[in-house]
């Protein structure tokens, strides 16, 4: 009567949201403030002044017709064309309207294109840890996943497993930096290496494999660290894109999806990325955020306050004996495990009231990711829990 494959999705929930919804009932149970929940990637920060400023001058002033109106399938071309332009200026690419696809958030953006390029026997290579939802969003499109681990130590690319997991069947390869859950920017050196054997395996079996980058945290970044614009290293590149984390709008859902004109058949892909639009139902972004992200391209909101609560929470785990991975850039920070199983610690940890999330499901036993985009207060606050937390397994 029911798909299963779609009835065991629907009541079997990521561990992420299972957690999240889990905080919400401890804290009507004993207050808000003595929940620490680390486990949704929900940012903190507010939108950049500019976000409400556009929102409430077009509500305003603008034609209230057209703010409610659907606009062209793939977007509208006056926002597309000023993506295009902001891409082209920061990053020396020559895109056009017509490169884009505006889309409702990255997940979508990721679909499109996973249902764009798959054909029969496909298969998409990503690199652990990993978003968990990659496997559902591959496998809806008809793929497989193909999961490559990174180096236990700096969680960078392991290049040698990456070339032998490459096969004929290989259609793509998604990579995600800055990465969630790790927070990990991969070296330009890196991203060199992959787009190398990409090359040499593109000729090797006459075909062409597509970079899929996935980068909703790309200017979520510190210290000074640049994160490598892949269209710049690999003509058969697609970028998928959402302006949740920039710009603080999780809820608002509104991305894009950016198609190389240096692809093989570029324009081709883009008409199966509209196609794969229509099929699956993902036109007309929401018309009223599409003009005001018009409106604020290239503004992000406050990234030094995720700077200083990652500073603060690392530099107070590290000193009570936690081994973390410092992240470069997004707003998690991925420890190991006090005790070999990863589900046993975070349940663990919930003696203490800290929500963390077991990177089991991202591909790394052994690990747990905190999301930082928390107030400072509540890390601040969670420190003698974490603490307590670490003393349990000295004791």
């Amino acid at each position: 009567m029911l798909s299963e494959k779609m009835l065991k999705l629907g009541t079997n929930r990521s561990v992420i949201r299972d957690l999240f919804e889990y905080g919400n009932k401890r804290k009507a149970e004993i207050g808000a403030d003595k929940v620490f929940d680390f486990s949704l990637g929900n940012p903190s920060v507010p939108a950049p002044p500019a976000v409400k400023e556009a929102a409430l001058d077009l509500l305003q002033n603008g034609d209230e017709l057209l703010l409610h109106s659907y606009t062209s399938a793939q977007g509208d071309a006056g926002l597309r064309g000023k993506i295009a332009e902001y891409i082209n200026e920061q990053h020396g690419t020559s895109l056009t309207a017509d490169s884009l696809y505006i889309t409702v958030g990255a997940a979508a953006s990721l679909t499109i294109s996973l249902k764009a390029l798959t054909e029969d026997r496909d298969e998409f290579i990503t690199f652990a840890p990993f978003f968990p939802e990659y496997r559902v969003f591959v496998e809806n499109a008809g793929a497989s996943l193909v999961v490559v681990n990174s180096d236990p130590q700096d969680f960078q690319i392991d290049c040698e497993a990456f070339e032998k997991a490459i096969t004929s069947h290989t259609k793509g390869v998604i990579l995600n930096s800055p990465n969630n859950p790790s927070g990990v920017v991969i070296t330009e050196e890196g991203i060199q290496k992959v787009c190398d054997i990409l090359e040499k395996k593109q000729k090797e079996y006459g075909h062409p494999i597509f970079l899929i980058s996935d980068e909703p945290y790309r200017e979520l970044v510190y210290d000074g660290v640049k994160v490598p614009y892949l269209m710049n290293y690999y003509d058969n590149t697609i970028v998928c894109y959402s302006y949740s984390k920039s710009l603080s709008l999780p809820g608002e859902r509104i991305g894009y999806i950016a198609i190389s004109d240096k692809a093989v058949e570029w324009k081709n892909i883009y008409a199966a990325v509209c196609g794969a639009g229509r099929s699956l139902g993902y036109v007309c972004a929401p018309s009223l955020f599409q003009q005001v992200v018009a409106r604020c391209i290239g503004q992000t909101s406050d990234v030094s306050v995720y700077k200083k609560n990652r500073d603060l929470l690392y530099n107070a785990l590290t000193e009570y004996g936690y081994r973390c991975i410092k992240p470069d850039g997004a707003f998690y920070l991925f420890v190991e495990s006090l005790e070999e199983d990863a589900t046993a610690f975070a349940e663990k940890a919930k003696e203490f009231e800290l929500l963390i999330v077991p990177a089991d499901s991202f591909g790394t036993p052994g690990f747990v990711r905190i999301s930082y985009c928390v107030s400072t207060e509540q890390i601040e606050n969670s420190l003698p829990a974490f603490q307590a937390l670490a003393q349990a397994y000295q004791r």
